[in-house]
């Protein structure tokens, strides 16, 4: 047994630095779900293709020659435009939210099929925002530039939104989740304030696919398969342990339980699980996460 979790942790160890990297990737996604789940109180299922869209447009463009700094604002408003597909079918054509996302994710499959040309689309030879730059001449291992580059933008994006979420328009869109009478009251239009949300959110989720993309080097048509439930764990995970500190932010919350989710991955299929294993892993951790929240809950209630 102690053989076993020495080895164990020594494969864990291992993959720290990977484990970091694609932790903080998807905390890019786990801001735009924290959005729509946590603020808006949305179920949006159209991240399931925003984040491929995000990657898919960052393939074609790299093996098109564009600079890769470029493809991060062209993938954030893609997803942006998607996102704002989806509030318009659920505002102006009065679809329910569950249903407006999954018909965009829907279509954005076949979309993703044409922008990218075909299902698979390598750049392994292309350079990418971790090979080009400052940083990349900075330090020599390539792990290094890549924890440093999305350090700093995941930086950067959470201190905009932060910021954005102080604003006038981010006080409406706190409203719009928690009292939407009350926006209406105040004079605003809550449909408008939706969609402003979900673009937001649906661009983060496509920023997230351009650098995860970026940092595989090749886009695939299926890579958006769960993004939905993994950006839910992060945020529920992140909450969930973090949201009673009160010096942490709820954005530092999610991004923090963005690697945590990402770390409990890697320590499954560390115990022996293999990779056909993942959705079923992603299922249950989701499930338990869900679960014990909703038990925490009943018990603060039944305290007060």
């Amino acid at each position: 047994m102690f053989t076993y979790l020495c080895n164990l942790f020594s494969s864990i160890y291992n993959q720290r630095e990977n484990i970091l990297i694609q932790g903080l990737i998807f905390a890019i996604l786990a801001l735009g779900v924290y959005i729509t789940y946590k603020i808006l109180d949305f179920p949006d299922l159209s991240v399931d293709g925003t984040f491929p869209l995000g990657a898919a447009v960052t393939a074609v463009m790299i093996t098109k020659g564009v600079n890769p700094f470029l493809t991060l604002p062209v993938a954030f408003l893609c997803g942006a435009f998607a996102g704002m597909l989806t509030g318009l079918i659920h505002v102006k054509l009065k679809v329910r939210d569950l249903l407006a996302g999954i018909i965009i994710s829907t279509a954005l499959y076949t979309v993703n099929l044409r922008i990218a040309g075909k299902s698979n689309l390598p750049f392994f030879s292309k350079d990418t925002i971790f090979t080009v730059g400052p940083i990349s001449k900075i330090f020599e291992k390539p792990a290094f530039v890549k924890i440093v580059v999305v350090v700093i933008i995941i930086v950067v994006l959470k201190i905009l939104l932060d910021l954005y979420l102080k604003t006038r328009s981010g006080y409406l869109l706190r409203a719009t989740g928690d009292n939407s009478t009350l926006v209406t009251s105040l004079g605003k239009d809550k449909g408008l304030v939706k969609i402003l949300g979900l673009s937001l959110a649906n661009g983060l989720a496509a920023l997230a696919g351009c650098i995860y993309a970026q940092d595989a080097s090749y886009f695939d048509v299926s890579m958006g398969t769960g993004m939905v439930m993994l950006g839910l764990a992060s945020v529920i995970i992140g909450i969930s342990v973090f949201g009673r500190i009160r010096f942490v932010k709820p954005t530092t919350a999610v991004i923090i339980g963005s690697v945590i989710y990402k770390l409990c991955i890697a320590v499954a299929i560390a115990a022996g699980l293999v990779a056909s294993d993942l959705k079923l892993v992603y299922s249950v951790l989701f499930l338990v996460i869900l679960v014990s929240t909703t038990e925490r809950r009943k018990k603060v209630k039944a305290n007060a």
